[in-house]
């Protein structure tokens, strides 16, 4: 999958009047691009690929022997190559195709995916204003750089970025911004807390920060919740490496914002969110927690 600098905002300005004419524009400025059905799904696996049967893609997260010529597995097949996206084994597919999909991360980009006014609403209110491209219900707020996808962060508000597609609607306008923290913050908070009703796996349930568990804290509410925000950001930024050194450091950091308390300051349950975060970005949670037991006991705080 190749890796391309993310169309500029002057660029398919006229957009082509079929499916394949869009995605061979696309693709030719280095967007991975595959065919939508009715619905906005993508086609089927073939009966080879149907149930991961042949294994999987090489570049999907469990990696697998796939050479599927058909525009099987989603996200996974979207190319740049217009051999391929013009081939006799994807006809098929663009003649039931009614929209194209990219994968963003494949241009480096990420896609907040809002689908309506209060969702946009929020996002004027907490998020850095960049590209915008209108939906059918809401809007893409696009962003430069990539992150672990996420579903539902927000009542209304989708992450499509890694292993994911986004409707091609148009280049959108307005500068793109680089991808903030604040984004990231939001998947990292969706997959540390379980659904209602969910048994976490790893890490293990735990008991959220709140006053119950910090009857001793000297700080208001809202301090300590935006400092662990910030630190769950700042893990959640080191998706390919050095997340477990970053947990250490927040966990560090916290526990001394905390040392001059009478406590207790319920510094076990940020300590369970750190460790939740590191864990969410691919780090072994064995080694997610020794690294934020050892960054909460560096600092002697008598908070606990």
């Amino acid at each position: 999958m190749t890796h391309s600098t993310p169309p500029r905002r002057d660029q398919l300005r006229t957009q082509p009047t079929t499916p394949l004419a869009t995605a061979l524009a696309l693709a030719s400025r280095g967007v991975p691009v595959l065919p939508l059905r009715v619905g906005k799904a993508p086609l089927g696996n073939c009966p080879s690929c149907t149930k991961n049967a042949c294994g999987g893609r090489p570049n999907m997260k469990q990696a697998g022997p796939c050479t599927c010529p058909r525009p099987c597995h989603a996200w996974a097949a979207a190319t740049t190559d217009p051999h391929t996206l013009t081939s006799k084994a994807w006809a098929t597919a663009w003649k039931q195709a009614t929209a194209v999909a990219y994968h963003p991360a494949g241009v480096r980009l990420t896609v907040v995916d809002i689908d309506h006014a209060d969702a946009i609403a929020w996002a004027h209110a907490h998020l850095p204003p960049t590209r915008t491209v209108p939906t059918t219900r809401g809007q893409h707020w696009i962003y430069v750089g990539t992150m672990p996808s996420a579903h539902g962060v927000r009542p209304g508000v989708d992450i499509k970025s890694r292993m994911a597609y986004a409707r091609w609607l148009g280049p959108g306008t307005g500068r793109m911004a680089p991808l903030p923290d604040a984004v990231r913050a939001l998947a990292v908070r969706q997959e540390a807390t379980p659904p209602p009703g969910a048994v976490a796996s790893s890490p293990h349930a735990r008991a959220a920060w709140d006053r119950s568990v910090a009857t001793g804290c000297r700080h208001t509410e809202r301090y300590v919740r935006t400092g662990l925000e910030r630190g769950l950001a700042l893990v959640a930024a080191h998706p390919e490496s050095g997340a477990g050194s970053q947990a250490f450091q927040v966990a560090r950091f916290l526990a001394k914002q905390h040392r001059q308390c009478p406590g207790p300051c319920g510094v076990d349950a940020l300590a369970e969110d750190i460790v939740a975060a590191a864990v969410a970005v691919g780090v072994p949670e064995t080694y997610a927690r020794r690294a934020v037991t050892n960054g909460m006991n560096l600092t002697a705080h008598t908070a606990a």
